[in-house]
């Protein structure tokens, strides 16, 4: 092989190079070396170089590197199989070439032979411990293997010999994800990006990491740069479908799930997704087909199994259905799959009164769940409820408020996750005057946004007065002509003396549901975005008495007719008298709609969506009484239940 020729492939003049081979071709069209050559410039073109190397390992018989060219080639068409006899055949000529049985293990993991794969990967490295790139592919083994601990220590390996390797970083950053070091796993992904900023792939998971923080308008711009880059890039359509179903964004988000399959029709996570938006509009029958094909697609999905138990009550005859999630979730998942499939089979055996192994599957779900999103500070907690009784007080109120707005449009249903929302909002939401718009994070998000507001009277007042201007003009996008829209955002708690300050008219239905069964059912829920007080008992108790405080003080400053506390069990017992009520304290006349509401036919994406489409049971009054021997923390709410809070 001539100088001039190696110069020119180190220079990178692979289309002069090419030209200037295939001309040599012509005068020596037996030259093993010359077919090499030009397979190895085919391949750095990201050309077909199958031909090319087959010719050169025809000629060159003994040669190892030509086979393991060839193997590559045909590794670069799909041609797995191929590819790895041509690896074994160079390693039989070279059993020490350790490149080549690094290419083995990836064709081998493309195989779906993990175990091999791995081995694959550790010969090369004991052969050559600074291979960085056999220490990332080993990891992407192991973790495939659930070996999470194992492959994080590869990619690390890998990071010690090359810092700057953004693969590994966004590797390591998955790994870190499903271990549960959320923090750690953003600042690799970050990392990544920094290192190569048109990193698709890392785009991505960085969207499915906020979206797991609640920062669902940042996982979408992340999942959207990812498209940009890539716009056949399936995962990401469906990601960013997912997406937006949660923030009810339901059209887009059914494209985006439609997209996703066009471009790979074996997308089991765009079928679960699919499912999940048929769900929310109440198809639940179409939902469990859609399941059921995701588990075609993939037999081992959690998604499509934890579904199925989401869209109907399940019965002793679902025993298939139990044998198979079991089966899964004994397998040696990562946290996050297992989490899934634990709250499913927690249901299904609450669904069919065996108590005990409900709660120990509903048990192993919340300390897995531990795992993930920020840690429930208590303290932090208590100091935030203390400032706002502090600064929001009734003279901020009253300077605050002093030019507000007075639309009665909104209405607001605040409480507890799992204290009736939902199924206030279903009621209201079917009288023809009323559009529901869901759970609208527009307060809590401007109360994060400007920290205390009520620093500056003077400064409160404009910006109250933009809110109300700003969250108005939401409200009309979402429905020109309803007279009364509901948002049922239940944190809004938090934020009331700001919301009263700005829409002093609106009306605010506060849902009251015993203590206990409203922390047991939090308990037994998957939140699709963190809720940090809900994997533990004592947390739950303590927050729901912060809550309490945060009631009181909005009571005693509030005018008594803003609020008008709901009792669960009540609307459970007297649907109707509650329900007039409701409409009553909204200025709505009676409609017996609002009666049928399990008929009324629009987008639910809560937890309660199946619930909402059934007629009004009882069966969740006093529901914690099944678990009372397994929930002692609980147990100090009851003084609480027993006195009406």
């Amino acid at each position: 092989m001539s100088n001039d020729l190696i110069a020119m492939l180190q220079a990178g003049r692979y289309v002069e190079l090419e030209s200037r081979v295939r001309e040599l071709l012509g005068q020596h069209p037996n030259s093993g070396a010359m077919w090499q050559m030009l397979g190895v410039v085919l391949a750095r073109q990201d050309k077909n170089a199958v031909h090319a190397s087959e010719m050169a390992a025809k000629l060159l018989p003994g040669d190892a590197g030509a086979h393991n060219n060839l193997g590559n080639a045909l590794a670069r068409l799909g041609q797995a199989d191929q590819a790895v006899a041509s690896y074994r055949r160079a390693l039989e000529l070279n059993p020490d070439f350790a490149d080549a049985h690094n290419n083995l293990g990836n064709a081998l993991l493309d195989l779906g032979q993990f175990e091999q794969a791995a081995a694959s990967y550790r010969r090369a490295l004991e052969i050559n411990p600074h291979l960085q790139e056999a220490h990332n592919h080993l990891g992407n083994a192991l973790r495939v293997l659930f070996r999470l601990e194992e492959a994080a220590a590869s990619y690390r390996h890998a990071l010690v010999l090359r810092p700057d390797f953004a693969e590994a970083h966004n590797n390591l950053g998955n790994v870190l994800f499903e271990l549960g070091q959320l923090d750690q796993a953003f600042a690799h992904y970050r990392r990544a990006l920094v290192l190569k900023p048109d990193f698709a792939e890392a785009h991505n998971n960085l969207g499915s990491l906020l979206r797991g923080f609640g920062q669902l308008q940042a996982a979408i711009a992340s999942y959207q740069r990812a498209l940009a880059l890539q716009p056949q890039f399936a995962e990401a359509h469906s990601n960013l479908g997912i997406t937006l179903r949660l923030m009810g964004r339901t059209a887009e988000a059914e494209a985006s799930c439609l997209r996703a399959l066009e471009i790979s029709p074996d997308s089991a996570a765009a079928v679960v997704a699919l499912a999940e938006i048929h769900a929310d509009t109440g198809q639940f029958a179409e939902a469990e087909r859609l399941f059921k094909r995701a588990i075609a697609i993939d037999p081992e999905t959690p998604e499509g199994w934890s579904g199925i138990c989401r869209v109907r009550k399940m019965c002793a005859s679902d025993t298939a259905w139990l044998a198979s999630a079991q089966r899964i979730a004994a397998m040696h998942l990562p946290p996050r799959k297992e989490i899934q499939l634990r709250y499913a089979i927690g249901k299904y055996f609450d669904d069919v009164r065996n108590f005990e192994r409900a709660f120990n599957n509903f048990r192993r779900a919340n300390d897995l769940a531990k795992r993930y999103g920020a840690k429930h500070d208590r303290r932090d907690v208590e100091q935030a409820v203390d400032q706002i009784t502090r600064v929001y007080d009734r003279n901020w109120l009253s300077k605050a408020g002093a030019i507000t707005m007075a639309s009665a449009r909104p209405v607001f249903i605040i409480g507890m996750l799992r204290s009736g929302t939902t199924l206030a909002e279903q009621i209201l939401a079917s009288h023809p005057a009323v559009h529901g718009a869901g759970e609208l994070p527009f307060w809590t998000n401007a109360f994060a946004a400007h920290k205390s507001p009520a620093a500056d009277t003077e400064a409160s007042a404009a910006l109250v007065r933009r809110l109300a201007n700003e969250y108005l003009r939401l409200l009309q996008g979402l429905s020109a002509d309803a007279l009364r829209v509901i948002d049922k955002m239940p944190a809004n708690f938090w934020v009331l003396g700001l919301i009263h300050a700005a829409l002093p008219n609106a009306r605010i239905i506060h849902m009251r549901r015993n203590p206990i069964d409203t922390c047991l059912s939090i308990y037994f829920q998957r939140f699709e975005t963190g809720v940090s007080y809900a994997n533990d008992l004592d947390d739950l108790v303590h927050y729901y008495i912060q809550y309490l405080r945060l009631i009181m003080h909005w009571r005693s400053i509030l005018p008594a007719d803003s609020i008008l506390d709901v009792p669960y069990e009540g609307l459970v017992e007297n649907q109707e008298a509650w329900t007039r009520k409701m409409l009553a304290f909204t200025g709505l006349s009676w409609d017996a709609r609002c009666v049928d509401f399990h008929l009324t036919n629009r987008t639910v994406i809560t937890a309660s969506k199946w619930q909402v489409r059934q007629k009004i049971s009882a069966s969740s009054v006093d529901r914690w009484r099944n678990y009372e021997k397994f929930i002692g923390p609980l147990l100090k709410l009851r003084e609480l239940a027993a006195g009406g809070s």
